[in-house]
């Protein structure tokens, strides 16, 4: 999973967001590493949502433009807490890993 799709599914795992609170959200929770372009994050959302994993929650109309929001489901909760037991698994791996291997 790439890290934008698992910061993408954990800015959901709260509730419902539309398109530019799910921007904010990443970067709060990426602490500002991952920074995500409009057109990346509708890109993700077709995707993610043709995978299962989000759905619309709701839509409206705000000055004369659809606004969706978003919601992950069950499938989409799974894959979140997969990829952060990979991610902890992998933290847990790498301090063990600098006391075996030494620089030449």
């Amino acid at each position: 999973m790439r890290e934008t799709t698992y910061f993408t599914l954990a800015a959901l795992q709260h509730g419902p967001l539309h398109g530019y609170a799910i921007i904010q959200r990443v970067s709060e929770l990426s602490g500002g590493r991952v920074r995500l372009a409009t057109g990346t994050l509708y890109t993700a959302l077709d995707r993610l949502t043709t995978a299962g994993h989000i759905r619309v929650a709701s839509e409206e109309i705000v000055n004369g433009r659809a606004r969706r929001s978003y919601e992950l489901t069950p499938d989409g909760q799974a894959a979140l807490h997969e990829q952060a037991r990979v991610y902890a698994e992998a933290a847990r791996i790498v301090p063990l890993t600098r006391s075996v291997v030494r620089p030449a």
